[in-house]
């Protein structure tokens, strides 16, 4: 458990902040933020904030041994070692809290054994923190940054709340400088509240509707599902992951801006693109390059020639899908994304027409979803075989259908259209361009548009209901 949305805008955002900005000194100003983020991790289940120190203290430590190991002459195998030591007990933090029963329980439905299936609670953002961690220890061994001698610079890096329970993954590399000296500036704050106030409102004014549809959907028996509903159920929740999951990284993004951190964008109108290939340039960039810097290129990359290329993305893929959860759906998921990727090296599918690009891309971004979003295997068939032959026209599934296209629905599904492309940004950028003295006008509108959008998630935030993030379960 987190804290609730009403708790954070009201009470832990202000009172964060404003201390943040007496305190003279980044030394001062780190340590409050270790202990602010501490305090956010620790709301609800405290256990787990060991295990989020335990974590920053052993990388801490062999960060340090890679350090010294680099220094003296002929020690690339003690290196070697303590890198392997690193990436072994992070994974095995990750192995344990989060496939450990799902692994023994694969065994067990396998082999026709009796293991006892541990049922530890999910630590809230491991998977994100311990990506964190090992960017780096392998930074540090490459040589890209210094090991830090700081082991608070390290746990800020490691715990800094914005980006804690659900990304985006900052390479150490990114924030090495700003760990140690950065700017708080009016303009810097005032674009981050505007940016967090975007985030907020992708959440609560389109995910969470959308979620809504999703989950009755899902929830609803078979004889209620038929081709229409099944395609009501892909495309609302492709509009609820993205909101939802691009609303946090925004979120992130803006309240790091606020205390003078700056990150890299997470997403870039990732349904606009006419391939595989390109979605995953603008879908989770900061996994997929953490994925491409940590793993693909380790493998050989692309210089070991097309085939062996093909067959790195493929596993990178796979392991991306099971980096998700401990589900075959996930695993399923990841494999699909892989195939697809081999097949556009393969088959010339990127020199589609444009339209045709498109609809071949968003149509295979769809179904994956579907299967990503299924709580298994079977229902996510079901669901496949509904979208393509669910010819059942019966008033069950007719009624179903009118009811999740209520016209809340319609509406959220329209702006939710529009807000997922570049239109709105490409329209400023034209009037800029053609109206003089526009510049100040448009800054303005967007500052009110902003808190006109913040008031209105205030006001539905205080209806009540908790409506975690979907990658808090990452």
């Amino acid at each position: 458990m987190v804290f609730s949305s009403l708790a954070f805008l009201c009470v832990f955002l202000p009172v964060v902040f404003l201390l943040y900005v007496l305190l003279p000194q980044t030394r001062a100003k780190n340590a409050l933020l270790i202990v602010a983020s501490l305090v956010f991790y620790a709301y609800g289940e405290p256990v787990y904030v060991v295990l989020l120190l335990a974590s920053a203290l052993l990388n801490w430590v062999l960060g340090l041994a890679i350090g010294d190991a680099a220094r003296r002459q002929g020690s690339g195998g003690r290196r070697r070692v303590a890198l392997i030591v690193a990436v072994t007990l992070n994974l095995a933090f990750l192995v344990v809290f989060k496939y450990s029963g799902w692994l023994l329980t694969l065994a067990n439905q396998t082999l026709g054994t009796k293991l006892a299936a541990p049922h530890l609670a999910l630590p809230i953002g491991i998977s994100f923190y311990t990506f964190q961690a090992l960017s780096y220890v392998i930074d540090v061994y490459r040589g890209t940054s210094a090991p830090q001698r700081s082991f608070f610079r390290l746990l800020l890096f490691i715990s800094l709340f914005p980006q804690l329970l659900a990304g985006p993954i900052i390479k150490y590399h990114e924030l090495e400088a700003q760990l140690a000296r950065r700017r708080v500036t009016v303009r810097k704050v005032a674009t981050g509240l505007r940016r967090f106030a975007v985030g907020l409102a992708k959440k609560v004014l389109i995910a969470i509707p959308m979620a809504a549809v999703v989950d009755a959907i899902y929830a609803a028996p078979h004889n209620q599902i038929n081709i229409a509903v099944a395609w009501i159920a892909a495309l609302a929740f492709l509009a609820q992951i993205y909101f939802d999951f691009s609303g946090y990284s925004d979120m992130a993004i803006g309240l790091a801006s606020m205390f003078g951190f700056s990150y890299a964008e997470n997403f870039d109108h990732p349904y606009i693109s006419r391939s595989i290939q390109e979605f995953w340039r603008r879908w989770h960039i900061s996994l997929s390059s953490w994925f491409t810097t940590y793993l693909y290129i380790p493998l050989g990359g692309n210089r070991k020639g097309r085939v062996r290329a093909v067959l790195n993305r493929f596993v990178v893929f796979v392991l991306c899908g099971l980096w998700h959860g401990a589900n075959l759906t996930f695993l399923v998921w990841g494999a699909f994304q892989g195939f697809l990727m081999m097949l556009e090296e393969l088959l010339p599918l990127r020199k589609l027409p444009r339209a045709l690009g498109w609809f071949y891309a968003f149509v295979m971004v769809c179904l994956g979803f579907v299967v990503f979003r299924a709580s298994s295997v079977a229902q996510a068939l079901f669901m496949l075989r509904q979208m393509f032959a669910g010819f059942n026209f019966s008033h069950l599934p007719v009624a179903r259908a009118s009811w999740m296209l209520s016209p809340l629905v319609i509406t959220v599904f329209c702006v939710a259209i529009v807000a997922s492309t570049p239109f709105a940004r490409q329209l400023i950028d034209y009037l800029r361009a053609r109206v003089r003295g526009l510049a100040p006008v448009v800054r303005v509108a967007s500052y009110v548009s902003a808190l006109a959008l913040f008031v209105m998630c205030f006001l539905s935030l205080s209806v009540g209901g908790y409506h975690p993030f979907i990658y808090f379960r990452f």
